[in-house]
């Protein structure tokens, strides 16, 4: 059953979704078989049906709460383009999208708001380094409008784990601002058709701002575009992931190496590794599913 597996994937989030919601997140050939399928699914009471949305339990709370989080969404967007700007205008940042809950239309007051940052090539780290910085000293290391712990290198764009999480996460990604860098991310990802060939990927470029530099960063990059800039690029991640090695020392290193990937052109901080987590329950609800209704749906991998 095509619709089953977007439903199951945000039931995780208590997110109740559309007809044209469900066709855009499966892998279904056309919209009138997946219509066909919903109401068989509705009829068999393995789905449910309320106010226009499909949900894998008979919870109207779930769409109050999601109709709710829609409209705080919207209103904390000119919030979070400020400081995707302000983010842009560091040195070496090429590209700022929102990612997690807030890209997929959500919020709520216990959310924050996720960035996905694009590098300049063996500048990572200084980047990242500045950001947190500045966190830490004028945000008084506040994560709630600057959570900033997904950066990837523009010469590396390529996403190594490809699975239906990451998937989701990538074309639900809303890119912000950015000179070109973004293009060549979705070239270099095209894999995710193969979990939902009815998104678009790239459509969030039609809305994308350029970046523009102040003078600090220009000057910032123009002292460390020498081999002091990647000495110190490189310091950067050495103390960052030997401290990381410290403070997760009871993560499995197959774990680490995921949640907390510090190389050359990747920074990630999901020390509660998410993705893992997600995927687990997920295949839980499979197994449920198989269960209670003898449906079988393949297992998907972190």
């Amino acid at each position: 059953m095509t619709p089953l597996k977007p439903l199951l994937y945000f039931s995780l989030f208590q997110y109740p979704l559309t007809e044209a919601e469900i066709f855009a997140f499966s892998e279904g050939t056309s919209k009138e078989k997946v219509k066909a399928e919903l109401d068989d699914l509705v009829r068999d009471q393995i789905i449910f049906f309320i106010d226009g949305f499909y949900l894998c339990d008979n919870n109207p709370a779930n769409i109050k709460r999601r109709i709710s989080g829609n409209k705080m969404a919207e209103n904390i967007h000119i919030k979070a383009n400020k400081v995707s700007k302000f983010i842009s205008k560091f040195p070496y940042i090429e590209g700022v999208g929102i990612s997690g809950s807030l890209s997929k239309g959500y919020y709520d007051d216990e959310g924050d708001i996720d960035f996905f940052i694009i590098t300049s090539p063996n500048r990572l780290w200084i980047a990242r380094t500045l950001l947190i910085l500045y966190k830490k000293l004028f945000l008084l290391n506040s994560k709630k409008y600057f959570c900033v712990n997904y950066f990837i290198s523009s010469n590396s764009l390529e996403i190594d784990e490809k699975n239906r999480f990451t998937a989701t996460e990538l074309v639900t990604l809303m890119p912000m601002y950015g000179n070109g860098s973004f293009r060549d991310f979705y070239k270099q990802n095209t894999w995710v058709h193969r979990f939902l060939p009815n998104k678009t990927i790239s459509e969030g470029l039609v809305n994308m701002n350029p970046v523009t530099k102040p003078l600090f960063s220009r000057l910032t990059e123009k002292a460390l575009n020498n081999k002091l800039g990647e000495k110190l690029d490189a310091f950067f991640l050495k103390i960052t992931y030997k401290k990381w090695k410290i403070k997760f020392n009871n993560m499995e290193e197959r774990h680490f190496n995921i949640a907390l990937k510090s190389t050359k052109n990747v920074s990630k901080h999901h020390p509660l590794n998410f993705q893992r987590k997600v995927i687990d329950r997920l295949n839980n609800k499979y197994d449920e599913l198989k269960k209670k209704h003898n449906i079988y749906l393949a297992k998907e991998h972190a």
